[in-house]
């Protein structure tokens, strides 16, 4: 049984990127996801290979912190000078002295490079156990790239950068794609060879092929299936170029698993997002780094999700959610906000205006409007009443407020944490709950209404309210009110049937069954 080959991939990532005008560097971009050195690690990967080198240089710092991250076992090496390719690559072998059988060597900026590619490249370079074999395409538009010569056999002879070659030359549509594979002992010969005798005065890496087949070397061609597969990043403008190009791909793919993007065009996905077959995604919607979305869920319109988690049949409209869990069947939006660690159950609903962080909200539970839901557990088949605000933040600390099962809280609550409603309880609108409320009772906290008749018609005369109070009866209504008050039950004195009554009726106009719940 043949022996595996031992591989080492090489990934350039040491240019500045003069052209991107940022003080980040180039290789450091995002696109869909990854950055671009993110996409070519991640084309790399399947290759197995037994270490990874990437040769830093601008922003060196930068890109071994990104390494870290998202390529713990990459090896970094400074090319502390910019004095070619063949200079990066040579730096980068002097780090594995005791590399042999294959290396790699890719171009940090080529994100659209699928792994299928890159592994056939490699298969053909060792089936054929050539010295070295280049990746090229044919291209619309060569300008910029360089040039893969061939001899009358057809056989590689030399690759040219543009700005060292002749019209003849620049006339050529088959480029160098800027993805190689070497045996590794010739290319470290040949590495040794180099000159700085061109244009830039630079270590090209591409004059090894000619060294090569110079020194009577097999070195061959190996033809990409699509040239959009090694499209080069250098400035922003081609950065959004990449940037669609990619996102068409990846739409493209999950519509062939089942999924419906209903508007392709306005759809951005992650290369790291996963969806399930027939869920819906609807225009104007992005979906970003972990999220997942489950099957038969319904995303958008106008939809932001980062690392979310979206379960079966949910629906999620005009909102944005970053960190959050919403269960299967639960709904969210139009125009709420999940902050991280937002936990919706099974069937709960999360409405508009509702902003929610760092809660969990039970199966079935509903924060219909208007409400922030913060450092909170609200259980199951719970109505939180519009426009209540779960106090949690005393300006220094952080305090839960937990609701429970079968709750109904009344319109304008605020619940000022730490604090507790029990199973069954109901609150009153419009009350500050400052103390726990236990189970099945109900918490009222707010004063009395007074009111002051006929106060328009004597602090504001001649005013339009005035007016509009004179034109409604409001002098006569208030001597009525006047002339009746000698006769009413002098506050405190009222029956306990009839105080109970009061606080009845408050019961019913802030969580019974009407608008004023807020269900």
């Amino acid at each position: 049984m043949p022996q595996p080959h031992l591989r080492t991939v090489v990934v350039l990532a040491a240019g500045e990127g003069k052209r991107m005008k940022s003080t980040l560097p180039k290789v450091l971009h995002p696109l869909l996801g990854r950055t671009l050195l993110g996409h070519v690690l991640s084309a790399a990967a399947p290759l197995t290979a037994d270490r990874t080198v990437v040769v830093v240089g601008h922003g060196a710092d930068q890109v071994r912190a990104h390494l870290s991250e998202v390529a713990p076992d990459a090896t970094p090496v400074l090319q502390a000078e910019q004095l070619g390719t063949g200079h990066a690559v040579r730096i980068a072998l002097d780090a594995v002295p005791d590399g042999a059988g294959t290396v790699v060597v890719i171009n940090g900026d080529v994100p659209l490079l699928r792994p299928e590619t890159v592994g056939a490249l490699v298969t053909a370079h060792e089936q054929a156990a050539a010295a070295a074999t280049v990746l090229a395409a044919e291209v619309p538009d060569p300008t910029g790239l360089g040039r893969i010569v061939r001899d009358a056999d057809g056989r590689l002879e030399q690759i040219v950068e543009e700005r060292d070659a002749d019209a003849t030359q620049r006339a050529i549509r088959e480029i160098n794609a800027g993805i190689y594979a070497f045996d590794a002992v010739r290319l470290r010969e040949a590495l040794s060879k180099l000159s700085t005798d061109n244009d830039q005065g630079e270590e090209y890496l591409t004059d090894v092929f000619g060294l090569l087949r110079s020194a009577g070397e097999p070195v061959a061609v190996h033809m990409a299936d699509d040239h959009v597969e090694t499209l080069g990043c250098n400035d922003r403008v081609e950065l959004a170029t990449l940037r669609r190009l990619l996102r068409d791909r990846v739409n493209e793919a999950w519509m062939r698993t089942g999924v419906s993007l209903l508007d392709p065009a306005t759809t951005w996905i992650d290369v790291t997002v996963a969806l399930d077959r027939d869920a819906v995604v609807d225009q104007n919607t992005q979906l970003r780094g972990g999220t997942v979305v489950g099957e038969g869920a319904l995303i958008g319109p106008d939809v932001t999700l980062v690392d979310t988690i979206v379960g079966p049949d949910a629906s999620v409209v005009r909102s944005h959610a970053v960190g959050a869990e919403i269960g299967a069947g639960a709904s969210v939006g139009p125009y709420a906000y999940l902050r991280p660690a937002a936990r919706l159950a099974e069937k709960a609903k999360v409405g508009t205006f509702v902003e929610v962080k760092n809660s969990q909200i039970g199966t079935g539970s509903k924060v219909p409007h208007l409400t922030y839901v913060g450092d909170a557990t609200i259980g199951e088949q719970t109505n939180i009443g519009a426009a209540s605000v779960f106090v949690n933040y005393d300006g220094v600390n952080k305090y839960r407020t937990v609701i429970g099962s079968h709750a109904r809280t009344g319109a304008d609550n605020m619940f000022v944490a730490p604090v507790e409603v029990g199973d069954g309880a109901y609150t009153a609108a419009g009350s500050v709950i400052v103390d726990d409320v236990p189970a099945g009772a109900m918490g009222v906290a707010r004063a009395r209404q007074r009111n002051i008749e006929g106060w328009v018609v004597k602090r504001r005369a001649g005013t339009a309210a005035a007016e509009a109070a004179l034109r409604a009866g409001d002098a006569k209504g208030a001597q009525r009110a006047g002339d009746a008050k000698g006769a009413s039950v002098a506050p405190g004195t009222a029956s306990d049937s009839e105080a109970i009554h009061g606080v009845t009726e408050t019961v019913g106009g802030a969580s019974g069954t009407g608008d004023t719940a807020t269900e």
